[in-house]
């Protein structure tokens, strides 16, 4: 069988940026066994397969593979396929918003129109849930290549989700970030203690007045990803984290960039947004561009 699929850059308006997506657009008769294998042919991060629709409130189904397994929700997949089922014309222009049906249930996009063409897509995610401080803090940046002094002091690495959990670690500055390596192993020693194989987030706060917020890298190897260059599903318990803390007040949390993908050569503009206050968030959403930069056919 022919399985035709669409590749778009999400996370960037620019060609060649952001972080890969392999969209399937009709992935009816394809049983998930196969639908795996063929994430893992594409080899990018993830790749999404659209099915029609399983329940009254949801628009459509989407499946989201990594190269080694099915994830319960993710972000950049999620902007990307809304922005090819916009380029294929199942939205229609002046939509307000698609409701997709991800494993983790009902997730609301809404869409941003110039003219014909879709600009913008916000991904409304779940409700933060924050795990306890991670201890063996030295450990942690060991793993990463880092020592505990590149550590950010007086803040948590803690777990943190909004529907899927990552480890997320504060580091003292962009330079430090970029210092940090991806050891499978180290992590899974790190992850050992903290109760199951998770995605590492790390990060550092920008100083005020630039044109972003916070700087961000993340390594999955465990889910074939040695690096990410955005990450849209982690991205927003980041945000979370960054309000938790006091790091971003709650005005200026309801509109902060994250740069990520910068030093692996993908640059990726992730926007975030955050409703309410410590101990009371009240809506999480992130958004960004896709551009189309191929087409192609698969044949299973």
């Amino acid at each position: 069988m022919t399985h035709p699929y669409l590749h778009w850059d999400v996370f960037t308006g620019e060609p060649l940026y952001g972080n890969q997506l392999a969209v399937f657009t009709d992935g009816g008769g394809i049983d998930a066994a196969t639908m795996q294998r063929m994430a893992r042919e594409m080899n990018f991060s993830e790749s999404t397969f659209i099915l029609p629709a399983e329940s009254a409130d949801t628009d459509v189904r989407m499946r989201i593979f990594t190269p080694t397994q099915e994830m319960p929700m993710a972000g950049h997949p999620t902007v990307g396929s809304t922005f090819a089922l916009a380029h294929t014309g199942v939205l229609e222009p002046g939509r307000a918003r698609v409701v997709f049906g991800l494993n983790v249930g009902p997730t609301p996009v809404d869409l941003e129109w110039e003219g014909d063409r879709l600009r913008f897509a916000w991904m409304t995610q779940g409700l933060p849930r924050f795990g306890r401080a991670i201890d063996g803090r030295s450990q942690v940046a060991t793993s990463l290549g880092l020592t505990h002094n590149d550590l950010a002091p007086d803040l948590p690495i803690q777990v943190v989700s909004c529907g899927f959990p990552s480890l997320y670690v504060p580091l003292r500055d962009r330079d430090t970030v970029d210092r940090a390596i991806s050891d499978a192993a180290a992590f899974r020693r790190v992850m050992a203690g903290v109760g199951g194989l998770m995605p590492i987030f790390l990060f550092a706060v920008l100083p005020a007045g630039g044109e972003a917020t916070v700087y961000s890298r993340m390594f999955a190897p465990d889910f074939g990803i040695i690096e990410d260059p955005a990450t849209g599903g982690a991205t927003g318990p980041l945000g979370c984290y960054l309000v938790e803390h006091g790091l971003v007040d709650p005005g200026a949390a309801r509109s902060m960039l994250s740069l990520q993908g910068v030093a692996m050569g993908r640059r990726s503009r992730l926007h975030i947004s955050i409703d309410g206050g410590p101990s009371a968030i009240t809506g999480v959403r992130v958004g960004g561009e896709a551009v189309l930069v191929g087409r192609g056919e698969l044949y299973v």
